[in-house]
């Protein structure tokens, strides 16, 4: 799995050969066979690899507060900082769900598990009465996930520049996601 991230990573998925991540594991080509059937078959299994990173980055709780503005910047924060971790197989998956019908599955499904954790995160909200409870969870968990997806794709994947060519700053990304969500949710105190 690691022989097959690295070549992944440094070659694209196009280019890659089983023959690079054997030589890359130090193994033989048969050996390959014994875990994976194809190519395929070992990047799903890298990629899900890293959505497990992704969707459970190791942030933990949030220790003496239970201010949601704290937790959703600490929540993003994590997110973002897997994101970028892993931007490279990200840049893949989309290149390659562009072409392969079982990845634009596996797209979907992830996408579909982060939307889902973050509806009923606003829902929770909602029924604590710090969110505004008129908005749809699930409609808003798409529109402001996707936000923070494609703002993480575009500075971590694309390297987009700031205005004064400087890369993206994190903590910059973090701040303005964290407040975007924090004003579309009517977060008391936090405009």
């Amino acid at each position: 799995m690691k022989a097959a991230r690295t070549v992944f990573e440094r070659d694209g998925y196009l280019d890659t050969r089983l023959t690079d991540i054997t030589r890359e594991a130090q193994c033989a080509a048969g050996s390959f066979y014994t875990y994976f059937a194809n190519k395929e078959e070992v990047l799903a299994a890298v990629l899900l690899e890293a959505q497990e990173d992704m969707m459970h980055p190791g942030m933990g709780r949030v220790q003496g507060t239970d201010d949601p503005h704290v937790v959703l910047e600490a929540s993003n924060r994590a997110y973002l900082e897997a994101y970028k971790r892993n931007a490279k197989l990200m840049g893949l998956l989309e290149q390659v769900a562009q072409v392969e019908p079982e990845f634009r599955e596996f797209r979907r499904r992830r996408a579909d598990a982060f939307i889902r954790r973050n509806a009923r995160g606003i829902a929770d909200l909602q029924a604590r009465g710090v969110a505004d409870r008129e908005v749809d969870p699930m409609m808003a968990s798409r529109a402001l996930s996707g936000m923070v997806s494609v703002m993480a794709y575009n500075a971590f994947v694309l390297g987009e520049r700031q205005e004064e060519g400087a890369p993206v700053d994190l903590e910059e990304l973090v701040s303005t996601v964290t407040r975007l969500w924090a004003n579309a949710l009517r977060f008391p105190g936090h405009r």
